[in-house]
């Protein structure tokens, strides 16, 4: 076994929480150069941290050793979404998995076409006539949110437009509040980010418990039936589900698309992906590998062990960079160059 390369630094005074999140392409691309290794270690959170950029590495923890690098029961999502399919280990990981495949499956997923369709139809039907520049992000965002609201909850935009706004609005409160410092303050005149998030939080569970008791139709009506482990779990879940980070994560997927579609060069592949569905696959595929939407996750070490070699402390973090794991060019040739046909055949 090798030694991690880098330095874990000393507590508090080590940490490299701000520089990691001021810009995670810059830390990591310095640190990869430096030592030479797409497996680093630095202190985040004040923790011990493997930094995890291969796809060899990310692999073994997140498949090969997932019994061994845990999801953190502290961490902040967990804290606000409570136990959910994301934030849970194990057995009840895959006991949660079981019981919400038949939701996203089958009939079920037939059923909602129509919707999805007239809601894409509604939002971008008009996009290339509009007379003024638009930002496709907002315009997608928008598009997302009318999407989870609807299939998940069965609030439509257009049919309550009220009820629609306000609850979108509440997601959004409790958005910024998750990714704002955890610190709950109430005083004249000002309120915290997060007691903002949590109070927010509190308004859509009680939104989200009444759908689960009154609403028998689609998605919500069928989560309530499902065997989960306790009686807030479905509305635990439904508050993931229709949270403001899917619409986020689907508009930067298809901003991301756009921007790559977008240049005169690229006017052969826009014409094929309209008339070939799976050269739209393989640009979809491509957009994903080099523009994800997530930054990666986290994960702790529960013993001593070893990533692709090299020796991982108990209680170390784990942090795997999707941008960097999906750039790893012992996996992809020419990792930075957008090229939908990589995966033909793949």
């Amino acid at each position: 076994m090798s030694k991690l390369p880098g330095n874990a630094g000393v507590s508090l005074l080590g940490d490299k929480s701000l520089d990691f999140y001021r810009d995670p392409v810059i830390f990591c691309q310095q640190r990869i150069d430096k030592h030479r290794s797409r497996l680093f270690q630095e202190r985040l959170l004040n923790r011990p941290t493997v930094f995890v950029c291969s796809v060899e590495g990310m692999r073994e923890l997140l498949c090969e050793k997932s019994n061994i690098f845990l999801k953190d029961p502290t961490d902040l999502m967990t804290n606000m979404y409570g136990d959910t399919v994301v934030t849970t280990n194990g057995e009840e990981a895959c006991l949660l998995r079981l019981s919400l495949n038949n939701l996203f499956s089958g009939t079920r997923l037939e059923s909602s076409a129509d919707y999805i369709s007239s809601v894409c139809e509604r939002c971008l039907k008009d996009l290339s006539l509009r007379g003024q520049p638009q930002c496709v992000y907002s315009v997608f965002k928008r598009l997302g949110t009318e999407l989870v609201l609807g299939l998940f909850l069965n609030v439509r935009a257009e049919e309550q437009p009220e009820v629609f706004q306000e609850i979108m609005q509440l997601c959004t409160e409790h958005w910024h509040g998750l990714i704002s410092a955890p610190v709950r303050v109430k005083v004249p005149l000002w309120t915290s980010g997060f007691a903002k998030a949590l109070d927010a939080r509190s308004k859509l569970m009680d939104i989200i418990k009444d759908k689960l008791e009154n609403d028998t139709r689609g998605f919500v009506g069928s989560l309530g039936s499902l065997p989960l482990p306790n009686s807030s779990s479905a509305a635990q879940h439904l508050l993931l589900f229709i949270s403001a980070l899917i619409p986020k994560a689907l508009a930067s997927l298809l901003t991301s698309f756009t921007l790559a579609l977008a240049g005169p060069e690229q006017r052969d592949s826009r014409r094929e992906a309209i008339h070939n569905p799976d050269h739209l696959h393989r640009v979809l595929l491509e957009v994903q590998r080099l523009w994800p939407p997530f930054i990666g996750g986290r994960r702790i070490a529960e013993k001593d062990c070893t990533l692709a070699g090299l020796c991982v402390p108990k209680d170390y973090g784990a942090v795997y960079v999707s941008y960097f794991v999906h750039r790893d060019p012992e996996v992809f040739q020419q990792p930075d160059s957008f090229l939908p046909e990589r995966w033909s055949g793949r």
